[in-house]
């Protein structure tokens, strides 16, 4: 059976990198995070002293990351030049540094191939909010997985609570709601649905029955390659 590339795209809180990471593992696919490449982009940024609003540094940044991936038991752990950095990049300030970094134009250019090598050959699930208009057009299998304001916010809160970092919950769903404002209204690469993407609600579904849905599809378009 042929591997595929899987693109899943869709707001903050939807729940992009729990199915993304249970679907890779249910196909024995590799995981690629797009969304972390830029966390990491301005997690760097913020160490070097680097504005988030300054486009032409932060491209700068883009074209020499040195970000790769590995499943550590079930969880994908993010490397930067060696340094783990799964944690770091998931703090609530580094969550809207990476929304003003991705609007950039340099910053995208500068991770396009790099996004584009990590996917090469097929066999990978790839988690982002362009992956399948922008980065893989022609994904084989391409979902678009989006929730209620009010379930994406909740679900934001519970993560950060289970990793020790509690946030107040209308903050953040004010946070959501304006990072969803402006990744879908920016000038480049906006997130929108692929027009051959599927649109899959999680608001009503388990974890286990979007995981099932979406490997039952993935595996019947491969079978047709």
């Amino acid at each position: 059976m042929t591997r595929v590339v899987v693109t899943i795209d869709g707001p903050a809180g939807a729940g992009k990198s729990s199915v993304a990471k249970l679907l890779a593992r249910r196909l024995g696919y590799r995981l690629l995070d797009t969304g972390a490449i830029y966390r990491a982009v301005a997690l760097t940024a913020q160490r070097t002293g680097v504005a988030w609003t300054d486009g032409a540094a932060c491209g700068a940044i883009a074209r020499e990351l040195a970000i790769t991936f590995d499943f550590v038991g079930d969880k994908n752990h993010v490397y930067l030049a060696g340094d783990d950095v799964t944690s770091a990049i998931r703090t609530p300030e580094i969550s809207q540094g990476a929304s003003q970094v991705s609007a950039h134009p340099e910053v995208r250019a500068g991770l396009l191939d790099l996004q584009r090598r990590l996917g090469m050959g097929g066999g990978v699930v790839v988690e982002g909010r362009d992956t399948g208009t922008v980065v893989f057009p022609a994904a084989e299998a391409k979902f678009f997985l989006t929730a209620s304001e009010e379930q994406r916010a909740q679900r934001r809160v519970d993560e950060l609570a289970a990793a020790g970092k509690p946030v107040d919950y209308d903050v953040t769903f004010r946070e959501i709601r304006e990072r969803d404002q402006r990744d879908a209204t920016r000038d480049v690469a906006p997130m929108i649905p692929a027009e051959d993407a599927v649109i899959v609600d999680s608001s009503a579904q388990t974890l286990d029955q979007v995981v099932d849905s979406l490997a039952a599809q993935v595996l019947a378009r491969a079978g047709r390659q």
